[in-house]
């Protein structure tokens, strides 16, 4: 599959950008790029994708994604062509803009953790999500060092936010997985380094910390919020959307290289917890993918999996108000 590589305005000297646009549609490719992006639409409802996870949105949406990160959001059509005015505001900062030696001090500990987080993309919504507009809305405008403030004032509320859910699969992003407890890590590695061998048993990985399965089974679903079956399908399906997108094996092989012990349980499991068949899946990806260079506002926006970005032209100007911070 043809993942583009978007071309963000964010220079050297910037900490972050904010772009800023009103109803000017969604007409723009599956890409990723390194930086940051904190997302938020407004006034309009439709499909957000991000990593192998595919959701409705109804009228606002808020998602931190973190560096090359599959995501697209499309408008429902039918509202877009009625005239509704929606607005997109978007700030991308770059990967190692907390790599400075002040970030890594005690204060800083629960935004690290955020962007950590990231990489498999967070949601934000309720109380969370009212305060995070604001504050976005508030960023679209020049205020000087008010807007440095203000930006990671948003990323404290955000660093805090227990209205928030993750949204690619653990096995979309393995390095999401963490815990305080060394022995919830030793399991964790135990079952990434094996979850694709079809005859894993909860009884393998309880050994691995000795403890008794029954156990090991509370234990487990006391990290992992879900039952160790329920976390391995999760974990297998994952795989299988990512294999979807990023290569050409076929439905069969991909069953096999998930860890699945037969096609037709892959199908079953693979509908109910993605609603579609990996053949549909696939098949709307694509679609989703579909783009019409002719009618890209900004030239050379987006690039190709393929093409490695150097000696390209950088967009002379953006669809949208750009703000450099």
């Amino acid at each position: 599959m043809n993942i583009f590589r978007e071309i963000t305005p964010l220079k050297q000297q910037d900490i972050f950008v904010v772009l800023d646009s009103v109803s000017n549609g969604f007409d723009y490719p599956l890409h990723n790029h390194p930086e940051y992006e904190l997302n938020l639409v407004a006034g309009i409802s439709g499909t957000r994708i991000v990593g192998d996870s595919t959701e409705r949105y109804n009228d606002y949406d808020l998602a931190l994604l973190g560096p090359y990160l599959y995501h697209k959001w499309d408008g429902d059509r039918a509202l877009q062509e009625s005239g509704q005015p929606y607005r997109v505001i978007t700030i991308q900062f770059s990967m190692d803009l907390f790599s400075g030696q002040m970030f890594q001090r005690e204060r800083f500990i629960k935004i690290r953790q955020l962007l950590k987080d990231a990489s498999r993309g967070i949601k934000f919504h309720g109380k969370t999500f009212e305060e995070a507009m604001r504050l976005m809305v508030s960023l679209t405008k020049e205020k000087g060092f008010t807007n440095i403030i203000e930006f990671f004032q948003l990323l404290d509320l955000l660093s805090n936010a227990t209205e928030a859910t993750p949204l690619a699969s653990e096995a979309f992003s393995p390095k999401a997985l963490r815990s305080e407890s060394n022995r919830i890590q030793v399991a964790y590695a135990y079952i990434l380094k094996h979850y694709t061998d079809p005859n894993l048993k909860i009884a393998d990985v309880a050994s691995q910390v000795n403890m008794s399965e029954s156990a090991f089974s509370h234990f487990f679903h006391k990290y992992a919020f879900r039952s160790f079956t329920q976390f391995l399908v999760d974990l297998r399906v994952g795989t299988a959307c990512k294999l979807l997108l990023d290569t050409d094996d076929t439905v069969a092989q991909i069953c096999t290289k998930s860890g699945f012990n037969n096609l037709a349980n892959f199908n079953r499991l693979f509908k109910k917890y993605r609603s579609c068949t990996p053949v549909d899946y696939r098949r709307r990806y694509l679609e989703k993918n579909d783009f019409d260079w002719t009618k890209q506002v900004t030239p050379w926006q987006f690039l190709p999996s393929k093409m490695d970005g150097q000696g390209v032209v950088e967009p002379m100007a953006y669809s949208t108000k750009l703000l450099h911070c």
